[in-house]
C-alpha cells in the first residue's frame, strides 16, 4: 500500500466527488471536502466519517469555485488539519437542461461557465501557487466530460464547450510547469448516472430520451462502479501529464460489439420521472 496522501475534492457533497472521497478514505488517505452550503459539507462529513480507515483525517469548508476568496480558504483551512494537500481533485462541475444555441438561457451560460471553466481555472491557479512552496510539490486533476474530445449532440452545446476548454486548458498547462513541482492530470469518469446526468435527462424529447436510455444502457455506468477505480487511480499515478480513465475508447467499443447479449440496465424511466 501505497503512503497516506491528502487529498481536497471539489464539488464532493454528492456525485462522483462523494463516492470518490469515500473511496480514498476507506484506503487510508485523508480527504478534504467541499460544496457550495455549510450545510451540504455539515451533512457529508457526518455520512463519511465511517469510511475513514487507520488514521485517515475527514475535514470540510464550504466553497463556491468562481470565488477566488472561497478557494483559497479552501486551501487554508484543508493544509491546517491535514499538514499538506498531495492532490487536488477539480470536480465542481453543474450541468443544464439541453437547449439549442439560439435558446441557450443566460442564467445557465454564466452558471455552467462560472463553475466548470472559471473555478477550475481559478482552483488551478491557487492550487498551482501553493503547491510550489510545499517541498514535496503536488498534483492537479481536472476532470473532463462530454465534449472534452470534441463529441457533439444537440443541446449540449454549452457543458460541451467548457469541457472542450478545459481540456485544452489542461494540456497548456501540462507544458508550462514540465520540470516543475506539480503535475498536472486529467480523470476522466465516463458517463456516471448523477443528479447532474438526471437533470440533462429531463429535457429531453420522448423520442431522444429513447435514443439516450439506449445509449446510456451500453455506455454509462453507476457511481459506486466508478469511484473505486478512480480513487485507486488518483493514489497510484505519478506520472505529470496522466489521465485516469475509466470509459476508454476500448471499453467503450467492447460494449457496443457485445450489446446485443450483455443486456446493461443503468437508466430507466424511472430516472427520467424523478428529474
Amino acid at each position: 500500500m501505497s503512503a497516506p496522501k491528502n487529498f481536497v475534492i471539489t464539488g464532493s457533497t454528492r456525485g462522483i466527488g462523494r463516492g470518490v472521497a469515500a473511496e480514498l478514505l476507506k484506503r487510508g488517505h485523508s480527504v478534504a471536502i467541499s460544496g457550495r452550503s455549510q450545510v451540504a459539507v455539515d451533512a457529508t462529513l457526518t455520512d463519511l466519517a465511517a469510511y475513514a480507515a487507520g488514521d485517515a483525517k475527514l475535514v470540510g469548508t464550504p466553497a463556491d469555485v468562481s470565488r477566488t476568496a472561497d478557494l483559497q480558504r479552501l486551501w487554508d483551512e484543508s493544509k491546517r488539519p491535514l499538514g499538506r494537500i498531495d492532490v487536488w481533485v477539480n470536480n465542481a462541475g453543474i450541468s443544464h437542461p439541453r437547449q439549442p444555441i439560439g435558446e441557450l438561457h443566460t442564467e445557465d451560460v454564466n452558471a455552467v461557465e462560472e463553475t466548470n471553466l472559471l473555478g477550475m481555472m481559478l482552483a488551478t491557479q491557487i492550487a498551482m501557487r501553493e503547491m510550489t512552496t510545499q517541498p514535496e510539490g503536488g498534483t492537479i486533476y481536472n476532470m473532463e466530460g462530454f465534449g472534452s474530445t470534441g463529441m457533439k449532440t444537440r443541446g449540449m452545446s454549452l457543458y460541451g464547450a467548457t469541457k472542450y476548454a478545459l481540456t485544452y486548458f489542461n494540456k497548456c498547462l501540462i507544458e508550462e510547469t514540465r520540470g516543475s513541482k506539480v503535475r498536472i492530470c486529467y480523470l476522466s469518469p465516463g458517463i456516471v448516472v448523477t443528479d447532474l446526468l438526471k437533470r440533462d435527462m429531463g429535457s429531453t424529447t420522448a423520442e431522444e430520451w429513447e435514443r439516450t436510455k439506449r445509449i446510456y444502457n451500453i455506455l454509462a455506468d453507476r457511481v459506486e462502479t466508478v469511484t473505486p477505480y478512480l480513487a485507486e487511480g488518483l493514489i497510484a499515478n505519478e506520472k505529470h501529464g496522466g489521465r485516469v480513465a475509466w470509459l476508454t475508447g476500448k471499453k467503450a467499443a467492447f460494449r457496443f460489439m457485445t450489446a446485443s447479449i450483455r443486456k446493461r440496465k443503468i437508466i430507466e424511466d424511472a430516472d427520467l420521472q424523478a428529474t
